[in-house]
C-alpha cells in the first residue's frame, strides 16, 4: 500500500503516543503532536481508518491496527538506520541527525533499506539507543530505567535518551553524558530531585531531576 509522506507522518505519532499500539489516543494528542489542528487530524484520521490503518471514530479515541503499525515500524526502521548511517559513517552528532532523518525515512526503495541495514552490519539500536525493527518490524528492547529512579551507591551504563531534542543532547554532551558512560548515584536531594553522580569513575556531577528522568540505565 502506498501512503503519502504525511499518512506515514501520522501514522508514526499515532502509533509512538499510543506506546506501541496498546492504547487509544486522542485526536488532540496527535494534533499537538503534529503541531496542528484537531479538525486536520480528524480529516487524516477517516483517511487512515478508510485504508485500515487506524480504528477510528468521531469523538472517540484512536487505535493504530495491526496494519497500521507494521506500516508505522517501516518508517520508524528507516529513520533509525538512516541515524545510524548519519553518525558512524558521516560523522554527524548525535544532536544533528533526527531532522535529517525524518527527510530520509520516506524513501520508498525497500531494497535500498536492505542494502543499508547491510553495509551498517544489522544495528539493533540508534544513537540514542532507540531499537532499530527489523524487516519484519519486530525488535528487543534493552531493559532499562530512568536514573532518577536508581537508589544510592547503585551502578549503572547509560544506554538511551528519552528526550532526543537537539538542545538535551548538547547538553548531555557539555557535562559528559554519553551513551555507555558508566555512572554511579551518590546522593539523590529529596526537595527537588537533583542528583549527585559519578561519571566513569572519575567525573562528579550535580544534574537536575528533568535530566536524571531522560538519561536511562541499565545495571
Amino acid at each position: 500500500m502506498k501512503l503519502s509522506l504525511a499518512e506515514e507522518n501520522y501514522l508514526k505519532a499515532v502509533y509512538h503516543l499510543s506506546a506501541e499500539g496498546e492504547t487509544e489516543v486522542s485526536t488532540n494528542a496527535i494534533a499537538e503532536e503534529m503541531q496542528t489542528k484537531a479538525a486536520s487530524v480528524s480529516d487524516m484520521m477517516r483517511r487512515l481508518s478508510e485504508k485500515e490503518l487506524v480504528h477510528y471514530k468521531k469523538y472517540q479515541g484512536v487505535r493504530i491496527s495491526n496494519d497500521g503499525a507494521r506500516a508505522a515500524l517501516q518508517v520508524v526502521r528507516k529513520h533509525r538506520l538512516w541515524e545510524v548511517f548519519l553518525v558512524e559513517k558521516l560523522k554527524f552528532s548525535w544532536d544533528q541527525v533526527h531532522e535529517i532523518a525524518e527527510q530520509l525515512e520516506h524513501i520508498k526503495s525497500p531494497l535500498l533499506i536492505k542494502r543499508l541495514d547491510e553495509f551498517l552490519g544489522h544495528p539493533k539500536y540508534d544513537p540514542h539507543g532507540d531499537p532499530i525493527p527489523d524487516e519484519n518490524g519486530e525488535f528487543k528492547e534493552k531493559p532499562q530505567i530512568p536514573l532518577s529512579s536508581t537508589n544510592l551507591n547503585d551502578d549503572g551504563i547509560v544506554v538511551a535518551v528519552k528526550d532526543t531534542s537537539p538542545v538535551f543532547l548538547q547538553h548531555l554532551d557539555r557535562i559528559g553524558i554519553y551513551l555507555g558512560a558508566k555512572i554511579k548515584t551518590i546522593e539523590k536531594t529529596e526537595f527537588d530531585g537533583s542528583m549527585e553522580i559519578l561519571i566513569d569513575q572519575k567525573n562528579k556531577l550535580f544534574i537536575s531531576k528533568e535530566v536524571a528522568q531522560n538519561v536511562l540505565v541499565t545495571n
